[in-house]
C-alpha cells in the first residue's frame, strides 16, 4: 500500500542546532537536481522586496519568507517532525507505536512543491512554499509532474494507492490511467441539514486520522473494497467506482 500525502504550509520551527540540509540524502535521488533548480529560486525570491507576493503568503509571514533564503544552512529534522498542519497533528506520528512508524516509513510519501516527494524520515529545514508561488519556473505542479511520473509510478505498481492529497498536490503527480483501477481517493463530507457538504479543516484533520488509523491496526489492502471494509471499522464510509476507466475509486468518510 502507498499512501500520498500533502505536506502542510504550518511548520514546526527550526531547531536550535543539528545538522544542515543534506539533498543527496533525501529519498528519491533521481530528483535531486530538480529540488535544486527549485530551492536556488526559492532563495532568490524569497530575497526580494517583492516576496511576500510572488510567494503567495501574507505579510506576517515575512520572517518565515526571509528563512527560505538560508534553508541550506538551517538545522534540518524528519519531514514528519516539521510539518505541523491540521492533517499531521490528527496523524500523531511522534505517538505512533514503533511498528506503526516502521510501516509509514515504507508506505507514506509527502508531495512537495520544494522537494518533489519526502519519505517520513527524509531530514528538511521548515519553509515557506505554497505550490501556487511564483519562482520563475512555470507552474509548480506541471514543473514536478513530468519528474515524479517515473519516481513514484514505480512505487504504486502494486497494491493499492489511498491518495489523500489536495487538488494542486494532485495536479503535480497525476496517477496515470494505468494506475487508477488501484487508486482510491479519499474524500470527506459533512452531513447536514442540506445533504452532505466537503468541508477543508475537517478534510484534512479526517485523512490525517485515516492515515494513523491504516499504520496503527497494519492494514495493508490490496483492493478498495478492502480499504473500505477497514475503514468502517471506525467511519461511515461510501466508495464509489470509477466513472469511466482512466479515473480512480472515490471513498467518502461521511461526518455526522
Amino acid at each position: 500500500m502507498l499512501v500520498l500525502l500533502p505536506p502542510s504550509e504550518s511548520k514546526a520551527p527550526p531547531a536550535a542546532r543539528g545538522k544542515p540540509l543534506d539533498l543527496a540524502a533525501l529519498s528519491f535521488p533521481a530528483l535531486t537536481a530538480t529540488r535544486e533548480r527549485v530551492l536556488d529560486a526559492v532563495a532568490a525570491v524569497s530575497a526580494g522586496p517583492d516576496a511576500v507576493r510572488r510567494l503567495g503568503v501574507g505579510a506576517s509571514l515575512g520572517e518565515e519568507v526571509a528563512r527560505n533564503v538560508r534553508l541550506r544552512t538551517v538545522p534540518a529534522r524528519p519531514a514528519l517532525e516539521v510539518y505541523t498542519g491540521v492533517l499531521y497533528d490528527a496523524l500523531g506520528w511522534s505517538t505512533l507505536p514503533a511498528s506503526a512508524r516502521r510501516r509509514g516509513a515504507s508506505r507514506l510519501v509527502v508531495v512537495s512543491g520544494l522537494w518533489g516527494a519526502l519519505r517520513p524520515g527524509d531530514r528538511i529545514p521548515p519553509y515557506r512554499l505554497p505550490m501556487c508561488a511564483e519562482l520563475g519556473l512555470g507552474s509548480l505542479p506541471l514543473f514536478w509532474r513530468h519528474v515524479l511520473d517515473p519516481v513514484l509510478a514505480p512505487l504504486a505498481a502494486r497494491g493499492l494507492v489511498v491518495d489523500c492529497r489536495s487538488g494542486e498536490y494532485v495536479a503535480a503527480w497525476p496517477l496515470p490511467a494505468a494506475l487508477a483501477a488501484r487508486t482510491v481517493a479519499v474524500r470527506v463530507l459533512q452531513e447536514g441539514r442540506t445533504g452532505r457538504t466537503v468541508v477543508s479543516h475537517a478534510a484534512k484533520h479526517t485523512r490525517g486520522e485515516v492515515t494513523r488509523h491504516l499504520l496503527e491496526t497494519g492494514a495493508d489492502p490490496g483492493r478498495p473494497q478492502r480499504l473500505a471494509a477497514a475503514l468502517a471499522e471506525r467511519w461511515a464510509v461510501e466508495l464509489t467506482p470509477p466513472a469511466r476507466p482512466g479515473r480512480s475509486w472515490t471513498l467518502d468518510v461521511v461526518l455526522p
